[in-house]
Parts: C-alpha cells; sequence; structure tokens
C-alpha cells in the first residue's frame, strides 16, 4: 500500500484507534484521518456521508464502537446494539459509496457461540446461541461482519473483518463501571494496595478461561491486513493461548504489588466459560502475536501509574 494513501481511521482516539494511528504513523504511512465524536457524529448518517464525499478516503479502519464489560452491556442493552449498528452501518455504506479500496471491520470474539468447540474457529460463527450478558453488542458485530462479506461477495471489494481477542494496553478504560476485566483489576488491585492492601472483590468464580492480547499487537494486525490482501473475509486475531480469570487476578497482584485477600463473588456471573481464539488462519496468513501477558501487563500498570491522575478524574468510555 502506498504510503501516501489517505487512510481514515474511525474510533483514533480510543485505545485500538490511536494503537494503530501510532503503528501506522510509525511505518511512514503519512495522510492519516481521524476525527473525535463531536468533529464527526458517526451516528449521524447525513454527516458520514458528507465527510466521505468530501475527503475520499482509500482506505477505511472501523475502530469505532461502544464498547463495555459484562456490567455495561447488560445494563445498557439498546445501545450496545443500536450504536454500533448504526455507527458501523455508516461507515461500511459509505465506503461502499464512495469508492474505498480497503475496509477493515474490527469485532470481537463474542460474536461466536456461547458453547462453541474450542478454540473457536471462524466457520463456527452462527452455530449456536450467544453469551446473554453480551449477545447485543455481539448481534452488532455478526452484522457488521456480514455486510462486509455480502460487499465482498457482491462487489468483489476488499473488505475485510478482523476478530480481536480480549484487548488491554495503554489508553484502555479503566472506569470501574464500564471497564473490561483486565483494566478493572489493574485499577482495583493499585487503589487496594494504596489503601493499606485491603482486600478485592471480584465478580464471578475465577473459573472462565480467557485469551488476552495487547493492543499494540493488534494495530500490528491491522497493519498487516492493510500491507496484504487476504483471501477470505473473516480472521480471528489473537494469542492462541488463555488463562483462567483466577490466574490472571494473581498476575496482576503480584505486578501491582497488592499484598491482601482475594475475594471471589460467585453471585455474579462468569460469563462464558471460555473464549479461546483459533489463530491458525492469521498465522497461515503470516502473522502472529509477539507480546507476552506478563510484559503486556506491566507495560500497562506502568502506563497506568503515568496517567492514574487523569484516569481518576475521567471517564475513558
Amino acid at each position: 500500500m502506498h504510503k501516501q494513501a489517505k487512510i481514515y481511521i474511525a474510533g483514533h482516539n480510543g485505545m485500538v484507534g490511536s494503537a494503530i494511528w501510532r503503528a501506522l504513523e510509525k511505518k511512514g504511512y503519512q495522510q492519516l484521518v481521524g476525527l473525535s465524536s463531536k468533529e464527526l457524529d458517526l451516528k449521524n448518517q447525513l454527516e458520514v456521508q458528507r465527510f466521505f464525499k468530501h475527503e475520499r478516503p482509500v482506505i477505511v479502519i472501523d475502530a469505532a464502537a461502544r464498547v463495555g464489560g459484562i456490567m455495561a452491556n447488560n445494563n445498557y442493552p439498546y445501545p450496545f446494539l443500536m450504536d454500533n449498528l448504526i455507527i458501523q452501518n455508516n461507515l461500511i455504506d459509505s465506503s461502499l459509496q464512495n469508492g474505498v479500496e480497503k475496509f477493515i471491520f474490527l469485532g470481537s470474539s463474542c460474536i461466536y457461540p456461547k458453547l462453541a468447540p474450542q478454540p473457536l474457529r471462524e466457520d463456527v460463527l452462527l452455530s449456536g446461541s450467544l453469551e446473554p450478558t453480551n449477545q447485543w453488542y455481539a448481534l452488532a458485530k455478526i452484522a457488521g461482519v456480514k455486510a462486509c462479506e455480502a460487499i465482498r461477495k457482491q462487489y468483489g471489494k476488499d473488505f475485510v473483518s478482523l476478530m480481536p481477542t480480549n484487548l488491554y494496553g495503554p489508553y484502555d478504560n479503566f472506569d470501574l463501571e464500564t471497564s473490561h476485566v483486565l483494566p478493572a483489576m489493574i485499577r482495583k488491585f493499585h487503589e487496594a494496595k494504596i489503601n493499606g492492601n485491603i482486600p478485592v472483590a471480584l465478580w464471578g468464580t475465577g473459573a472462565p478461561l480467557r485469551e488476552f492480547l495487547h493492543v499494540n499487537d493488534m494495530a500490528d494486525a491491522v497493519c498487516f491486513a492493510l500491507e496484504n490482501t487476504f483471501t477470505d473475509n473473516l480472521y480471528n486475531v489473537g494469542t492462541g493461548k488463555d488463562l483462567t480469570i483466577k490466574s490472571l487476578a494473581e498476575l496482576i497482584q503480584k505486578i501491582t504489588g497488592h499484598q491482601g485477600e482475594i475475594i471471589w463473588d460467585s453471585s455474579k456471573p462468569d460469563g462464558t466459560p471460555r473464549k479461546l481464539m483459533d489463530v491458525s488462519k492469521m498465522k497461515e496468513a503470516g502473522w502472529q502475536a509477539t507480546i507476552g501477558l506478563e510484559q503486556g501487563i506491566q507495560e500497562t500498570y506502568t502506563w497506568f501509574l503515568e496517567n492514574v491522575d487523569r484516569i481518576k478524574q475521567v471517564k475513558l468510555n
């Protein structure tokens, strides 16, 4: 891909979008376009259409979404469904109508059925029921995957979907009401440590297995997808390795230096028992993750400490 190609990154201020922006800058891409939600409301179809007609991006990377953990998904099902449908539909359709050459749609491993065989292969999509606590977000992302697949089938355009596993890293959301499990744990253990190593209460039993991918690895995968032509429409992006939530908690406890008790509240939901991605398709295409979990969490905690005052004042959702 030519380094002068105009690339629009939707959601460029978020954890994933900002990591992609940094990775593309590092590679020498010079025409990166990103607008804040105040500058461009992605839920406004007319605004999005006008933007595309004016800017004429050659490549679009859709990292824009309403995201959150179990609590947020469970408490706000309608916006998690509708906001994501509207945002991605506006971006996908405007890209098709305005001659975008390559569209990279970012989704989530939650698109796969709750009890699908592990590790999760791309071809198990729509083969069973979704996890109830995040089905609203999952349904929206499934629609995005299928929209890109339909465009690829009907128009032969290079629209591809990347489904990352659980992401974490710098610029993550550390707000305890809306964050995902890993950043929430970092904040909980840190605050418990500085408050005299008080006990840390965590949801569920700690038994579910989860896989985690550093956002810089995700950004590298997006760059790889941008610079290569994939033969299929849907690819999982992950490490291919998982661990229990209990083991994750103990690792974060060690990294943060918390020395108190961990209390598991088994009255709260665990979510899907296991979500391990089969990443063989990406590996066969020529890409694999390189950042180990302990290294990645240590780097994320270092970033958290450098930004902790701002994090406490601002909700990063």
